[in-house]
């Protein structure tokens, strides 16, 4: 028995499944060290049959799969979905030709979309962003609009197409670089230190999204310290961009493998932002960004369950006032039933993380079409639940996953 080949068909299998190498390791009461070992073919010579069944039982696919001399090649990265394409479609178009729409017209569309984005309704997004981001850069490219109004206006709607893209994972990476360098820019142009600030916040999460987290928080940081006190006396506005660019540094550190120093590092940006937090006093959806106490709160959880510190990550959920949480809009909330699942699956918790991703898909199941990172974690709640209950298999059928 050629245990290399074993390995690596469990390490792809693994892979399929979304699971980590201790997320597999704690599912078969292991340790993630006994997983590399196992994946290098260096845990015996021969490893057991009851290994390779448990194995096969854990990650979902017949025995044969772990023991056929063809590993199965990986699935091509594809295009995202269709509303995503279309907004891809429209980032290289001219812009030049028709007169602009006013200024009010073009603010109000981005009021309806900004709306649908916090809504989850992300066809309906996908529908009209397309229009709007034309709209917006034939009011910049004009002679006539030269104001730093229409450069700001312009930015946020760069950034709203950056947000959105950022969805789909690596489909859409490369594209909503290329729209955050350019709400940046815009940005940049207005001289508008808030939308400069929020715009640095989306290229932080591309250069995560491009593998360079490390490049992300230096990015982030940095921002933050050079536009401190200009967004520190601009009210709710320039205190909710501030934090938010704290904790997009800390998302992006908790994106690397874990060590003391980088735990230590990424808390303290939650703490950064957590300040920034009470001196603005309450929860708020400044420039759209649900920055607050609470917003900070969820970010905790999540950072620690990046690291995939699960039980701690579900110590801090419990601190969380579940009014406060209800407040949130329905993106914010969906995320955060979205990290329970995944802390809860890192726990064992697996009905719970059923239960959790359940509810997330009632209160948004946009957040379930073409994301990736979320079918994987259902295909990795799908994939340890011995008998996953109607309402699971119902939600891993839509995600276009066997149950």
């Amino acid at each position: 028995m050629n245990t290399d080949r074993i390995g690596r068909r469990i390490a792809y299998w693994r892979e399929q499944r979304g699971f980590t190498q201790a997320d597999f390791g704690r599912l078969m009461g292991q340790t993630r060290r006994w997983v590399q070992d196992l994946e290098g073919g260096q845990r015996q010579q021969d490893p057991r049959l009851s290994v390779l069944v448990r194995a096969a039982e854990t990650l979902r696919v017949p025995l044969e799969q772990l023991l056929t001399d063809t590993t199965p090649s990986a699935p091509t990265t594809g295009r995202p979905p269709a509303e995503a394409a279309a907004v891809i479609d429209v980032l290289y178009r001219d812009v030049t030709g028709d007169q602009p729409l006013p200024l009010d017209t073009l603010r109000r569309r981005l009021t309806y979309c900004c709306e649908a984005f916090q809504a989850c309704h992300y066809g309906a997004l996908g529908r009209d962003l397309p229009d709007l981001i034309t709209g917006a850069g034939k009011a910049a490219a004009s002679s006539a609009s030269g104001k730093q109004e229409v450069h700001v206006l312009h930015s946020r709607v760069l950034q709203l197409a950056a947000s959105f893209l950022h969805k789909y994972g690596q489909p859409a990476a490369a594209p909503a670089a290329v729209v955050a360098d350019r709400a940046l820019a815009a940005a940049e142009r207005a001289g508008d230190p808030v939308a400069i600030g929020a715009a640095s916040r989306r290229v932080a999460k591309s250069l995560s999204n491009q593998h360079q987290p490390a490049a992300a928080v230096e990015f982030a940081i940095g921002s933050a310290r050079r536009l401190h006190n200009d967004l520190a006396a601009a009210g709710p506005l320039g205190l909710s961009t501030l934090g938010m660019l704290y904790l997009s540094a800390a998302i992006s550190a908790s994106s690397m493998e874990r060590t003391p120093d980088r735990v230590r590092d990424a808390v303290e940006h939650v703490d950064q932002a957590e300040e920034v937090a009470g001196r603005q006093g309450a929860d708020m959806n400044a420039d759209w960004t649900n920055f607050g106490p609470t917003n900070v709160s969820l970010h905790r959880v999540d950072v620690l369950a990046r690291f995939e510190d699960g039980w701690s990550a579900l110590e801090a959920a419990d601190g969380l006032d579940g009014g406060a949480v209800q407040g949130l809009k329905a993106e914010r909330r969906a995320g955060h039933l979205i990290t329970m699942a995944r802390a809860q699956l890192l726990t064992r918790k697996k009905e719970a993380a059923a239960k959790s991703l359940v509810e997330a898909a009632r209160l948004a199941p946009e957040e379930f079409k073409g994301r990736p990172a979320t079918v994987n974690l259902v295909k990795g709640v799908v994939g340890a639940t011995a008998k996953p209950s109607g309402e699971l298999r119902a939600l891993a059928t839509r995600c276009g996953l066997q149950a």
